[in-house]
């Protein structure tokens, strides 16, 4: 079968570091463009991608050789151009959050859908297999019956012209952190989940977005979901399930480089045992999922909605200090 051939629609930080490698690089898929408003830019990183620059969005979309686009702007144009790409016949993978607002995410997947196209959001760590590994020891009833999950994501603080700090972008820890440990949460305890309480704190330039957080989350049983996530703190990268005889805790979670091997410290009555797991590449992974689901007319992700519900419920719910 022939790959699927992908253009991209801009050229920031992350899919120069990590998703244009993975598109190159994927046996399913060709990176076949990639496109900016700055053509100096276009071509800089088109030249480091060994493919094509294209001078504008609209352009790219008109493309008849793509067939699908990866978007990577900030989060405040994601429904713009998701929708551009949906209506121009392209299927899409768009950095999380897919969109900022509920309602907005619920009209693309449902647009994606009367469409007959792919609607993927890039959600990596969700593909890589020490997850599988920790959710296989679960249901095999390592740790007895679940009890609490905490999960947290948090990185240093970031120069106060960085675009996560502006809120005319989709800035604020809640947008780029906390997808993490949200998704986490429904990745292990289900879609039943819904929101009890959450902090956001303002903080930057400003104090005009969230820079830290909390939420609570539970599901119908009372598992308790605990959630942190934050821009100005000492890297945190970790998530613990807690089950009536046992513990999991998995670290370097959500970011893991390709070659790091992940270990899962286990923890029960009769001691602790740490699990050494293969390496992998969530990226590429990634990348080969979206082609698959192209190439099969996968239905809809409804952890793209879920996701969505919990992050507008944490939005309207939080106390904001």
């Amino acid at each position: 079968m022939d790959p699927l051939r992908i253009g991209v629609l801009g050229c920031a930080d992350i899919a120069r570091r990590r998703m244009l490698p993975a598109l190159r690089d994927c046996p399913a898929t060709e990176l076949v463009a990639v496109a900016s408003r700055d053509a100096a830019k276009a071509r800089s990183t088109a030249a480091e991608a060994g493919c094509r620059a294209v001078t504008g969005y609209r352009a790219l979309l008109e493309r008849p050789d793509v067939d699908a686009v990866y978007v990577p702007l900030p989060a405040a144009l994601h429904a713009e151009w998701v929708e551009a790409a949906l209506r121009a016949g392209k299927h899409v993978l768009a950095e999380k959050p897919l969109t900022t607002d509920l309602a907005t995410t619920r009209r693309l997947v449902a647009l994606a859908g009367e469409r007959g196209r792919v609607l993927r959001e890039n959600v990596m760590f969700v593909h890589h297999s020490q997850h599988a590994a920790v959710r296989a020891l679960v249901a095999d009833g390592a740790i007895g019956e679940l009890r609490a999950f905490h999960a947290e994501f948090a990185i240093p603080r970031l120069p106060d012209t960085d675009i996560r700090h502006d809120p005319a972008l989709g800035g604020g820890a809640l947008w780029d952190t906390g997808v993490y440990p949200v998704r986490a949460a429904l990745h292990f305890l289900g879609d039943r989940l819904e929101t009890e309480a959450a902090v956001l704190v303002r903080g930057g330039p400003g104090r005009a977005v969230d820079t830290s957080g909390t939420a609570l989350l539970r599901d119908p049983s009372g598992v308790c979901a605990q959630l942190a996530f934050g821009l100005d703190h000492g890297y945190r990268s970790r998530y613990e399930i807690t089950g009536s005889t046992g513990r999991l805790t998995v670290d370097r979670a959500f970011t893991p480089p390709a070659g790091h091997p992940p270990r899962v410290l286990f923890e029960r009555r009769t001691g602790t045992e740490e699990i050494v797991l293969a390496a992998d590449d969530q990226v590429l992974r990634t990348v080969a999922a979206f082609a698959a689901a192209v190439r099969t007319a996968a239905a809809p992700d409804g952890a793209v909605l879920r996701q969505a519900e919990l992050l507008d419920g944490i939005r309207r719910r939080a106390r904001v200090l």
